[in-house]
């Protein structure tokens, strides 16, 4: 399509730069073991075929929470390399046609961070208000009842001044004061110093989190099983002031060519991260659709799922979607492993891929990769760490990914970071790409269709099943051009009655999952094997 851009119509990959490919044998994944691996992302002769690459935090940091701790803004943590090889890293990819989006951590800082060391030195530094500081009520209690996200109180006494600072996070991660605007001055100079160097985007992290009640009202209570969730969060996120900061932010992404923010928006409901998806020239360009990470292997929850997405967005915001992040456990697992579960990845992926909106996928996600159990002297992620065993963290979503069946899974040469998944002599790069009904191969197939189709880039969406139970089935309808795409979730054999509109349609199988030689559509029945995901397109062009 002429007018591709490409945080709309591409795929978005996320690299974990810790676990994806280490160059020096320290058993940490760097720059120079992402720079080793573009090929496979995009131009070598078996490229998985995406679009742009979103690397999770690559800042100096003391890793309380693993790079979401930052000690510096404007450089590259020695473990993964530096600014040069950064420089390097984008050159790389942008000669491959692949864009490069950082992760933006602008709510917090690490305690360590040069800026915190001065605002708690004195409560006359002058940095003092860049972060959130508050006497403590009375009783020398807290003040106010506003709870962590990694559990217990979000107030850090310090011994020093003799107040309180308020962290949403770890005691570890100070809250930024977005109300002083030296602070928004610094942290826009910051996003033009990543600019200037090349970054095509940017994912913000927890975005609707930057500004608290000016009067630090008590939150509402609710039943819930921890404290963040025991309590209704009106006055710690989602303030009115946010919009304000956004219009600002895409003002100075607009003025350079092609730039994009996606925001991470805490909340389960969907009208929430709507909200801050633009109009035109305002707000983000987009922001995750998590819904998936919530619900069940069960058609009619995924659809319902959908259906709020496209009823919560305004006409103009343009939707994405998410299957895994690092902070889920991987779809694999959630939707089920078992001798089903790689064509059940199949079906999810046909999911992500041909759905409206940008698809971001997760980095070993097209090996079907699974969680791995981390055993409990193993977890090194703080969540893990405070909950076990009731939750035993992020860690099983965040292992190495496996290359191949040599050692160390070609991940590394040293003793890497988290445990590999123990299925890697099978499931990892090379294997997949050699056998031609991988997962893999699926996922490149299914990306060579989306490029090439403007009704699964572009089209709109219409859902011709009210109510499904074993099956989703789907129109995308493109002035040039309509799709359908059909969904068995389960291992049986699926006939649909769809639509009467499709009657008299003549349809061309483009991909299917599980290939049979039998007529997919009979005037207006459907008929799908045992877990098998097809795309269609309708002969003679568009029309719903």
């Amino acid at each position: 399509m002429g007018d591709f851009l490409w945080w709309r119509d591409g795929v978005i990959y996320q690299i974990y730069p810790r676990s994806f490919a280490d160059a020096n044998g320290d058993g940490l994944g760097d720059l120079a073991g992402i720079i080793a691996h573009l090929d496979y992302l995009r131009g070598g002769p078996d490229a998985l075929g995406v679009d742009a690459i979103w690397l999770s935090p690559i800042y100096p940091s003391p890793a309380y929470d693993f790079g979401y701790d930052v000690a510096d803004y404007e450089a590259v943590d020695p473990i993964f390399g530096d600014l040069a090889d950064f420089d390097r890293l984008v050159t790389e990819a942008h000669q491959r046609g692949l864009r490069v989006v950082m992760d933006l951590v602008m709510n917090h800082t690490s305690h360590q961070h040069p800026w915190f060391l001065e605002s708690r030195s004195s409560r006359d530094n002058p940095k003092r208000d860049w972060y959130i500081w508050r006497d403590a009520a009375p009783g020398g209690r807290p003040p106010n009842n506003w709870e962590s996200v990694f559990g217990g109180k979000a107030w850090e006494r310090d011994a020093g001044t003799g107040q309180y600072y308020y962290h949403a996070f770890l005691k570890e991660q100070p809250d930024l004061n977005w109300r002083n605007p030296e602070v928004r001055a610094r942290m826009f100079q910051m996003v033009r110093f990543w600019l200037d160097r090349g970054v095509d985007g940017f994912r913000l992290d927890v975005v609707n989190a930057f500004f608290k009640d000016g009067e630090f009202r008590d939150n509402p209570t609710r039943p819930g099983l921890r404290g963040y969730d025991r309590q209704q969060h009106l006055y710690d996120v989602d303030r009115p002031e946010m919009a304000g900061l956004l219009n600002d932010l895409r003002r100075l992404l607009d003025s350079y060519p092609e730039r994009m923010a996606v925001g991470e928006v805490m909340g389960n409901d969907p009208s929430v991260p709507a909200r801050y998806c633009g109009r035109g020239t305002d707000q983000l360009h987009l922001a995750f659709n998590l819904g998936f990470t919530a619900e069940p292997w069960l058609p009619r929850r995924m659809q319902e799922a959908v259906l709020r997405w496209e009823a919560a967005l305004h006409t103009e915001a343009w939707p994405c979607h998410v299957l895994s992040n690092h902070d889920e456990v991987r779809h694999a697992t959630r939707f089920g492993g078992g001798h089903s579960g790689d064509a059940r990845a199949k079906v999810a992926a046909a999911l992500l891929l041909t759905l409206r909106g940008t698809p971001f996928m997760y980095y070993g996600e097209e090996l079907g990769l699974r969680n791995t159990p981390i055993p409990r002297a193993e977890i090194v992620d703080p969540p893990g760490k405070r909950y076990w065993p009731f939750y035993a963290g992020r860690d099983g979503a965040r292992t190495p990914m496996p290359w191949n069946a040599g050692p160390q899974a070609g991940f590394t040469t040293g003793a890497p970071w988290l445990r590999l998944n123990s299925d890697f002599s099978r499931r990892n790069v090379a294997v997949q790409q050699a056998d031609p009904d991988s997962v893999f191969q699926f996922y490149r197939r299914l990306l060579d269709l989306r490029r090439e189709s403007p009704a699964l880039q572009r089209g709109s969406y219409h859902p011709l099943l009210h109510r499904p139970v074993h099956a989703m089935a789907y129109l995308r309808v493109h002035p040039e051009q309509t799709m359908l795409v059909a969904l068995n979730y389960f291992g049986w054999k699926a006939d649909l009655d769809l639509d009467e509109s499709l009657l008299g349609r003549r349809w061309r199988l483009c991909l299917t999952s599980q290939p049979g030689d039998y007529e997919r559509v009979e005037g207006n029945s459907l008929h799908l094997a045992p877990f098998e995901a097809c795309v269609l397109e309708a002969e003679g062009g568009a029309g719903a």
